[in-house]
C-alpha cells in the first residue's frame, strides 16, 4: 500500500499541484464490487518508483483563460470561473499544457490511466475511494441506481467536496477527466510501472477517460470506472488535471 501523507505537499505549480508519493497498489475492479466489467479486469499490480504532481482539481475556466485566449468551443461561460473548463478536446488539452509548460518552466502533460486511479484511491482498496458506498456530501452526481434525479444537475465549483488522502479534490464526480493512454479492452498486457499504454495497433484516436460526472449514475463514479471519448470529443461533462514529473 502508498504511504498516505496526512498533510499533502503542494508543488509550486501555476494551477496548484499536489505531490503523490512514490508506491504499490492494486488496478482495476475489486471483488466486492457487482458493477465491475470485463473492461476493468484482470487486476494487476502497478508500482510508482518515484513521486510525480497532479492537480489538486480539475482545470479550471479560471486557469484555462490565463494561458489561452478564450475559453473552447461551446463550454459554458460560467459566472463563477471556478468551474472546470469541459467542451475541450484532447489536442486544444495538449495545446494548453504545451503553453502552460513554456510558462511554468514544467513540462506539464497529462496523468496516465494507472496515475489517475492510483491518485484516486489515495491508499484505498474499497469501490469509491476510501469507501465502498457513496453519497450527495461526497460527490457531484444527478442519479441514484434506480434513475431518479437527484443531485446537482450541473457542474459546480471544484473543491465544494471533501478531498481525498492525498488532498485531492473532485476525483470523482463533477467532471470526467481525460487521461494520456489509449484505449484497450481490458488490463492484459498493461504496464506495471505506471506509464502511458500507447496503443500498437491503428486506431489510436480513442483515449481513456475517469472520473465520472455530474450527470451519472453513482456506478460511473467507482475508482475502478474506465470508458473511452474519442479524440475530438467536445462533451460538457469532460475536462481534465494536469501531471508532471519532479
Amino acid at each position: 500500500m502508498p504511504t498516505v501523507i496526512s498533510t499533502p505537499a503542494i508543488d509550486a505549480s501555476p494551477v496548484g499541484a499536489v505531490i503523490i508519493p512514490a508506491g504499490s497498489f492494486t488496478m482495476g475492479g475489486v471483488p466486492e464490487d457487482k458493477f465491475v466489467t470485463a473492461v476493468e479486469l484482470p487486476q494487476h499490480v502497478v508500482t510508482f518508483q518515484k513521486e510525480f504532481a497532479l492537480g489538486k482539481t480539475p482545470v479550471t475556466q479560471k486557469q484555462w483563460l490565463e494561458i489561452m485566449d478564450s475559453l473552447p468551443e461551446n463550454c459554458p461561460d460560467h459566472p463563477d470561473k471556478n468551474c472546470p473548463v469541459v467542451c475541450v478536446s484532447y489536442s486544444e488539452v495538449r495545446d494548453y499544457l504545451d503553453r502552460l509548460s513554456l510558462s511554468s518552466k514544467k513540462l506539464c502533460r497529462l496523468p496516465t490511466e494507472a496515475e489517475w486511479e492510483y491518485a484516486c484511491r489515495a491508499g484505498s482498496s474499497s469501490i469509491f475511494p476510501n469507501q465502498h458506498n457513496i453519497s450527495l456530501d461526497s460527490a457531484n452526481y444527478l442519479y441514484d441506481e434506480r434513475g431518479n434525479s437527484i443531485g446537482e444537475g450541473r457542474i459546480t465549483p471544484v473543491s465544494q467536496y471533501p478531498e481525498n488522502a492525498f488532498g485531492l479534490s473532485d476525483m470523482i464526480g463533477n467532471v470526467c477527466e481525460w487521461t494520456a493512454d489509449h484505449w484497450h479492452q481490458n488490463y492484459l498486457d498493461a504496464p506495471d510501472d505506471g506509464s502511458a499504454w500507447i496503443a500498437d495497433y491503428t486506431d489510436k484516436s480513442r483515449y481513456v477517460i475517469r472520473g465520472g460526472a455530474w450527470d451519472h449514475l453513482p456506478r460511473v463514479l467507482r475508482a475502478s470506472w474506465r470508458d473511452w471519448a474519442p479524440a475530438d470529443a467536445r462533451w460538457d461533462n469532460l475536462g481534465f488535471r494536469i501531471a508532471h514529473d519532479l
